[in-house]
Formats: C-alpha cells, sequence, structure tokens
C-alpha cells in the first residue's frame, strides 16, 4: 500500500477505525479479530482506537484490549503497525457520551491506556474532543508531559479547531503535533478548513467517519449520486471512491474507515489504486447534500 507520514513514522495511507467493533451492535470477537487481521494484510498499518470504545462502564477500554490482542495473534511485523488511542471521552455506560478534561484524569486515562495496549510508550495519543468546563491549555499540557515523560511516542489532537490547532502547536513545541483527526465526509465537509490548514503545517489530517457514520451507506448513495456515478464507471465500490477522493486532497491525509468485516476492510484497503481524473474530483467536490 501506497504510506503517508505522521510524525516520525511511515504508515498505509488508509487506517483502520477500531470504534464499531466496540460499541453498540458490535460483532462478536473472533470476526473482528479476523476484521484487524485482514486490515493489517492490505497494508492498513495505522490502527486508530480509543478507551472510550466501549459500552462504558466496566467495558471501557474495550477496543484498546481488542487491538492489543489482535496484534498479538497476528503474523506480520507488530513494529510497522501505529496503534493510536485517545482519552478524554466518556461512556458511563448509559449509552450517552461525555467529556473529561481534567489534567488529573487524562494522566490517569493515559497510564490505563498504556496497560490495556500492553506497550511501553503509546505510538500515537490524542486528546479526543474538548471539554467546555477545561481551558484547553490543561489538557494539551499533560500530552506534553507524557511525550516529554517518553510514555507515549507522539501526540494528536481531535475534533479540533484551526485556533485549537495553532493552540495546541504552541504548547506542544515545533513538530510535536503529528496528526489532528476530525470528522470528515461527502456529508460533512465543515472541517475542510482545519483540513487544509494542517496541510500548510505538515501536519497529518485524519477524517473519521469518512462515509458519513457506521450504518450509513444507503444515505451515502442517495445523497451523493456523483459518487454514485464515478463508482459505476470505475466499477468499484461508492466506498472507494469516497477514500481516493479524500486521499486527493493531500499527501496528508490518512482516512480511517470503520469496519467490522474482514471484506469491508479489504475494499477499503483497495482505494488506495483507484485514480481519479481531475473533472471527476470537480465534480464530486460540488456534490453536496
Amino acid at each position: 500500500m501506497e504510506l503517508r507520514r505522521i510524525g516520525s513514522r511511515q504508515v498505509g495511507a488508509i487506517g483502520l477505525g477500531e470504534m464499531p467493533m466496540s460499541i453498540e451492535g458490535r460483532p462478536d470477537e473472533a470476526r473482528s479479530i479476523e476484521t484487524i487481521h485482514a486490515a493489517l494484510d492490505a497494508g492498513m498499518t495505522l490502527i486508530d482506537t480509543a478507551d472510550a470504545y466501549s459500552l462504558g462502564g466496566a467495558d471501557t477500554g474495550h477496543g484498546e484490549t481488542l487491538v492489543a490482542k489482535a496484534l498479538s495473534s497476528w503474523g506480520g511485523d507488530r513494529d510497522s503497525v501505529l496503534v493510536a488511542t485517545k482519552g478524554g471521552h466518556i461512556r458511563p455506560g448509559d449509552g450517552s457520551w461525555t467529556v473529561n478534561g481534567d489534567p488529573t484524569y487524562l494522566r490517569k486515562a493515559a497510564e490505563a491506556s498504556l496497560h490495556r495496549l500492553g506497550v511501553e510508550a503509546i505510538g500515537l495519543y490524542q486528546y479526543h474532543r474538548p471539554d467546555p468546563r477545561v481551558p484547553y491549555e490543561g489538557p494539551i499540557g499533560v500530552l506534553k508531559e507524557l511525550l516529554d515523560a517518553g510514555k507515549v511516542l507522539m501526540v494528536g489532537i481531535s475534533n479540533a479547531s484551526v485556533a485549537q490547532i495553532d493552540l495546541a502547536r504552541s504548547i506542544l513545541g515545533e513538530g510535536n503535533l503529528v496528526s489532528v483527526q476530525n470528522q470528515f465526509s461527502p456529508s460533512f465537509r465543515s472541517t475542510e478548513g482545519e483540513l487544509q490548514h494542517c496541510g500548510q503545517l505538515g501536519i497529518a489530517f485524519l477524517p473519521w467517519s469518512p462515509f458519513g457514520g457506521i450504518g450509513n451507506a444507503e444515505l451515502l448513495r442517495r445523497d451523493h449520486p456523483a459518487f454514485v456515478r464515478v463508482a459505476k464507471d470505475h466499477g468499484t465500490s461508492v466506498h472507494q471512491v469516497v477514500l481516493a477522493w479524500m486521499l486527493a486532497k493531500g499527501d496528508h491525509v490518512i482516512p480511517i474507515p470503520g469496519s467490522t468485516r474482514p471484506a469491508s476492510a479489504r475494499d477499503c484497503a483497495q482505494a488506495v489504486d483507484l485514480k481519479l481524473s481531475d473533472e471527476e474530483l470537480h465534480r464530486l467536490d460540488q456534490d453536496e447534500p
């Protein structure tokens, strides 16, 4: 697979979003591990998870534990895999999602993630979502502490604005903010400014939910006829067209589609081989809902 850069590491141009393997409606563990193995075998060497990817309560950290188990049973080169996780989001166990950016909490969350992943240092640790009750400087300062202490090798932020990207860079120091993970899809384009800003700064941009959400395949086909048409012209899936469109937006873009089946992971990986013309890319750029 084509490689792209996150900080000091090279990873496959398309990563794997682990979330749907851990939240409501998740598959059984055996199929999830098979899916992760299929993604890795296809060259998707970035796996994104989070401590909050779970059903909440005692299930907190399900995603991290699952990824660690899948890697331990994979026959490939585990040193080639970058595991990214996140802290600052919480699932109380009642189906809701809340945030906690308190520095004391975030330090404990990072230590717990280290333990679940079974590593000496987390490859990429990201502040999951801003907490409006906590000044942004606090949790970003914790990321700097973790980086300086060698408990994480690289740091990133998620669900961040341009202003928060710039603030994080100023706190972390030159070159230490390596990634921004924001929602971006054909139906959600309001973060294109952040995508472009990251490109100007040499920061990897990781679009989450690139197809518009779990189970939204039919909505994607209904609301975006240009994507459907281009897929038909190339004899491929609309999901591959979405990912190829994102990849064309810059060498710093690394989409992380979620998968729950080996076949869907392999289909996403094949998007790196789909080359779209300038005319097709223009049509897709115009195909907003």
